[in-house]
């Protein structure tokens, strides 16, 4: 396991990426066996350290405190002993996981006898780079070695001193557990150039994932060579439909806006239908006021809820925002056509949901609605990859190549056609 720590000049990023390939090239041939071992071992290692990681987590906490770093951003940095054994329970999930590496797809034999076919294989090198989040470290390290990939990881200063200790931990327990040495490597040198050279770095980054908020993801887009995975951002919406269940569109929002509401599949905007605005919107207002949800509204929205519970002026952007916190945008509208016409024009792609009785209506959306994640009567904060049976996620994906919505192993691999004949050529 390797860190680079010192002033970018000093960082040597060919000799991170040569050592990155060749641990990709051993772990492309080590056995499922080899490769749960070091999982085991970094799910043990961080319960063993669990006390070192939490004390460096909590000066990352302190120093973002110092300088006024939001609260949404602060929640998605803090580890408690709860989230710390959550991350290592991940780990031990995705060892319960078929491993995807030689995995045959799509066998055919053809009319002349050659048989052929896609073997599921490694993408090699993988560069994430993101923000305060410390978990990625951890999620994203278990993946890539489960799928056989070397991971070079560039997270973000604020969680400087947790990813270091939790990076250390992980990487070396998979290399006492039989893992290539730099199967994991972290780089925490925060200089842009330095990032900039990483994500041009085709020699030997195969692809690069960024996780984060949206200038995140726009930066790297925008500056790297390197084949990108977008991941991350999304202004989610829910839309309680004339006729639905309205005790049950209650629980749904509130769940939605309230459970975490800095993770990106958090309700950022409510559609209701006018059908049930009179009953539904004070009754929900109410309720989410109650836990500290600051509603933003306009118009008949706004008049709906005049001496219910105080509301915040809707502004020009709040429709295309992706709060992160305990704020949210309220809309009424008069239809689904008119809710669908809504989220193609401010949604992103990430999380959307309907609160329905009516199965036609539930299709509808489902048919009609672009998203990684459409939900009929649920809530979006299950666009997770451990909540859909991937283990733990890398991202979640809202482009459409080469992978959407929450990636797990197998959006973790290629795949190559293996073709086996018996000495057969093309004729002219």
């Amino acid at each position: 396991m390797t860190t680079a720590t010192d002033a970018s000049p000093s960082v040597d990023l060919a000799a991170i990426g040569a050592a990155a390939r060749e641990a990709a090239h051993g772990l492309a041939a080590a056995s499922t066996d080899v490769k749960n071992g070091a999982l085991a071992a970094m799910a043990d290692g961080l319960r063993s350290h669990a006390d070192e990681i939490l004390s460096a987590n909590a000066l990352d906490v302190q120093a973002a405190e110092r300088t006024g770093t939001s609260a949404s951003l602060l929640d998605r940095l803090t580890l408690t002993p709860a989230r710390l054994a959550d991350i290592a329970g991940a780990v031990e999930t995705v060892i319960d996981l078929p491993d995807p590496v030689g995995a045959m797809d799509d066998v055919r034999r053809l009319p002349n006898g050659m048989e052929v076919g896609r073997r599921r294989v490694p993408l090699g090198v993988l560069a994430v780079i993101f923000e305060a989040r410390p978990n990625v470290t951890v999620d994203i390290s278990a993946l890539c070695l489960k799928a056989g990939n070397a991971v070079i990881l560039r997270g973000g200063r604020e969680a400087l001193r947790g990813n270091t200790a939790m990076a250390a931990v992980i990487g070396q327990a998979a290399e006492r557990a039989g893992a290539p040495r730099d199967s994991i490597q972290l780089i925490t040198d925060p200089d842009r150039a330095l990032l900039r050279d990483l994500l041009r770095d085709r020699a030997h980054v195969d692809v690069v994932v960024p996780r984060g908020g949206a200038g995140l993801i726009e930066f790297v887009a925008a500056n790297a060579t390197v084949p990108v995975i977008e991941t991350g951002w999304g202004v989610c919406h829910t839309f309680v439909d004339d006729p639905a269940d309205l005790a049950m569109a209650e629980r749904i929002v509130v769940n939605a806006k309230t459970r975490r509401p800095s993770i990106c599949n958090a309700l950022d905007t409510l559609l209701v239908h006018r059908g049930v605005a009179a009953e539904f919107v004070p009754a929900v207002a109410r309720a989410l006021t109650e836990r500290g949800v600051e509603i933003h509204a306009g118009g008949d929205a706004a008049r709906a809820l005049d001496g219910v519970v105080d509301t915040a002026p809707l502004g020009p952007e709040d429709l295309d925002t992706e709060w992160l916190s305990l704020r949210m945008s309220l809309c009424l509208v008069d239809d689904l056509d008119a809710a669908l016409a809504h989220i193609r024009a401010h949604g992103n792609g990430h999380s959307e949901a309907i609160v329905t009785n009516s199965h036609v209506n539930a299709r509808r959306f489902t048919d009609d609605v672009d998203a990684a994640a459409v939900y009929v009567n649920a809530s979006t904060q299950f666009t997770d990859g451990g909540e859909f049976g991937l283990g733990a996620e890398v991202g979640i994906s809202t482009q459409k190549l080469h992978a959407r919505g929450p990636m797990g192993l197998r959006e973790m691999t290629t795949y190559k056609w293996v073709v086996t004949g018996d000495g057969h050529i093309r004729p002219r």
